[in-house]
């Protein structure tokens, strides 16, 4: 799992995107954590755990296009469904307040939040 640092575009939250053998991560926390839920995975505490999952919020019409929410990690702990974001002082956007509260809203789901 070795990191290269994207040296192009000064990222929008000051954060440190890295690409690694597992893909890309947004942040160095994204990464981290990642690494966190595999190695739990492995130790079979939870399943089923997926990375970039979209949920659609409100679907497309003739008012506008689709508008969903994209979760840095879904899995099953227990046989529920968790939802994980990653989240920083800056990215606890008033849009992002938004999509949280549609993901309870719709899907009846709670997001977890993961700080520094």
């Amino acid at each position: 799992m070795g990191i290269n640092s994207w040296a192009w575009n000064a990222p929008k939250y000051k954060n440190q995107k890295i690409t690694t053998t597992d893909g890309k991560f947004d942040s160095k926390l994204e990464y981290y954590r990642w690494c966190e839920l595999v190695l739990l995975e492995k130790a079979k505490k939870i399943t089923d755990l997926k990375r970039q999952v979209k949920f659609v919020l409100i679907d497309k019409s003739k008012y506008g296009r689709e508008i969903s929410y994209i979760a840095d990690f879904t899995y099953l702990e227990n046989g529920e469904l968790v939802i994980e974001d990653t989240k920083s002082s800056a990215t606890k956007t008033r849009l992002y307040g938004l999509k949280k509260r549609l993901m309870a809203e719709r899907y009846g789901i709670l997001i977890k939040e993961i700080e520094r």
